[in-house]
């Protein structure tokens, strides 16, 4: 697999406030990302210094293994759609759709048209006057009708509906099966999106405190329940990402189990169930990550 983007040290400080903070990543395509943390914590500033937005206080971000900065070879490669996306005054819908070809080499313009059907976005519509799911149904068109070879696509469903955040999902993962590239998502409603994601970035204060394999980290914890004594027992000595406990009864969320140790839990009458991707990295993090309600 290539390396699509690299970042070396790489750090952002506005007036004393440090946004990313030494951050050291590589990653490869294709694949679909995720960028997960709090709000505050540093995704958007990552981002914008990956896709040449901002420049570094120091470090390195090297994309198809060149700087970004004001760089336009690799900007026509890359497309970064943010929840804060702002458009020239005056334009409507189908103006942003009509520059899609003058910005990424494979835009589909069918593609597009399908995806404004599907999303009900009013194309005609001054983009001031749109709600603001519909301009993130503009932008989630935007984004996956580029099919640039590195999509940045931060929050980009802010508004949207379950219906449509549902259709967002599957037109991205059904054309990236179609066409694969690199997708980095970042999201705030982590079990929505955790069957998308390869691989898992958490940020928390501007540092990468996780970067691992999703399907590894999905299978690092589980929770075992029953009765304190035992559970107790079995949880001693292990390392123990939460507990709690309820009269004579007591959950722990334990790491690092094997197969014998799971039948052992079992046999001793404990109850297994999987932690969720946004569960571990709560438990993992050591700080709630602001979930937004999923309506």
């Amino acid at each position: 697999m290539t390396t699509i983007i690299e970042t070396t040290g790489l750090t952002k400080r506005y007036r004393g406030v440090t946004a990313v903070n030494d951050v050291s990543v590589a990653l490869s395509g294709p694949g679909i990302h995720g960028l997960l943390g709090r709000n505050g914590a540093g995704k958007t500033t990552l981002m914008q210094l990956i896709s040449g937005q901002e420049f570094a206080t120091s470090g390195e971000v090297r994309v198809f293994g060149e700087s970004p900065v004001e760089n336009a070879g690799v900007l026509r490669r890359t497309c970064f759609i943010k929840e804060s996306q702002v458009y020239p005054d005056g334009f409507k819908g189908k103006h942003v759709l009509k520059t899609g070809p003058w910005f990424f080499e494979h835009w589909n313009e069918e593609l597009a048209q399908q995806l404004v059907a599907d999303f009900r976005v009013p194309v005609n519509r001054v983009i001031k006057k749109m709600s603001r799911g519909q301009r993130s149904a503009l932008g989630a068109v935007i984004g996956i009708a580029s099919r640039a070879e590195l999509t940045l696509l931060d929050e980009p469903y802010a508004g949207l509906d379950a219906v449509a955040r549902r259709l967002f999902y599957d037109h991205l993962l059904a054309d990236y099966t179609e066409h694969p590239r690199t997708i980095l998502l970042s999201t705030h409603l982590i079990d929505e999106a955790a069957a998308l994601l390869e691989r898992v970035l958490v940020i928390d204060a501007g540092a990468i405190v996780i970067d691992e394999d999703a399907d590894t980290l999905r299978g690092t914890a589980t929770t075992l329940a029953g009765r304190a004594t035992d559970v107790d027992a079995f949880a001693s000595g292990r390392e123990v990402l939460d507990r709690s406990r309820l009269g004579g009864l007591a959950t722990v969320t334990v790491t690092g189990l094997t197969d014998a140790d799971l039948a052992a839990a079992a046999a001793a009458g404990l109850e297994l169930s999987p932690v969720s991707l946004q569960q571990l990295i709560v438990r993992r993090t050591g700080a709630p990550i602001e979930i937004e309600e999923a309506s």
